[in-house]
């Protein structure tokens, strides 16, 4: 698991722009969804085209956010990276040495396609499978329709990789009107420099970046307090 240890001064400057560490201080559970990123093979498992082995680590804290969500009247949305024929990024970011076997592993039925062994999907859940980094992007999945129509208005982000898609779909969710938080023990990435980066990144304007420990504890909270508004479904 990354170590996360923002410098002073990273503290410093959102406290000076908002007066408060945290912009979101409460959850209101039953209009919140756990957002859990591209935790699928060709991210996780050894020896995967894009392995991040950290991720592989982050694998019990997701399933307790989920646990304790689902508790509380919240809800686990599972993304799949599935990006089919996205010519840009797989003719000019992956190497011809590289490029078939990344398109494998994140084709629709493949191994590497599919979720890594130990996390707590439960039947039922929402899979959303998206063609881009953000799920939010235009045209990339029907992730913010679906948000809309169950009420939600608050995101936790985990998963993989923190500055990739992650990152991504944190900052389009903001750019929508979600309340967003990223949670630091609960996503990964590839290096403790990639991972820092990410969470400041979203941080600093995007959202707020909590513990596992401190949103189950918001969420339990949370959950002990009367709803503002009933779940559309």
């Amino acid at each position: 698991m990354h170590k996360v240890e923002f410098p002073a001064y990273y503290i410093d400057r959102i406290i000076a722009r908002r007066g408060k560490l945290h912009a979101f201080e409460t959850i209101d559970p039953r209009r919140t969804a756990l957002i859990v990123v591209d935790m699928q093979n060709a991210f996780v498992a050894e020896g995967a085209p894009y392995e991040c082995p950290p991720a592989r680590t982050i694998v019990p804290a997701i399933n307790r956010l989920a646990a304790a969500l689902r508790a509380a009247g919240g809800e686990v949305i599972w993304l799949k990276s599935t990006p089919g024929d996205w010519t840009i990024f797989f003719e000019y970011f992956e190497g011809s040495h590289r490029r078939a076997a990344c398109r494998e592993a994140l084709r629709d039925g493949s191994p590497g396609h599919e979720f890594y062994p130990g996390l707590d999907v439960k039947p039922g859940e929402r899979i959303v499978k998206k063609k881009r980094f953000s799920a939010l992007v235009q045209g990339s999945s029907d992730l913010d329709t679906y948000l809309r129509s169950r009420g939600h208005d608050t995101l936790l982000i985990v998963g993989a990789a923190t500055n990739g898609c992650c990152e991504s779909t944190a900052r389009d969710a903001m750019m929508m009107d979600y309340k967003v938080i990223m949670l630091s023990d609960a996503c990964a990435a590839f290096n403790d420099e990639n991972h820092l980066n990410g969470l400041w990144t979203v941080f600093q304007a995007f959202g707020d970046v909590r513990t596992t420990d401190e949103v189950v504890g918001l969420i339990e909270a949370g959950a002990a307090k009367p709803s503002g508004r009933r779940r559309a479904g």
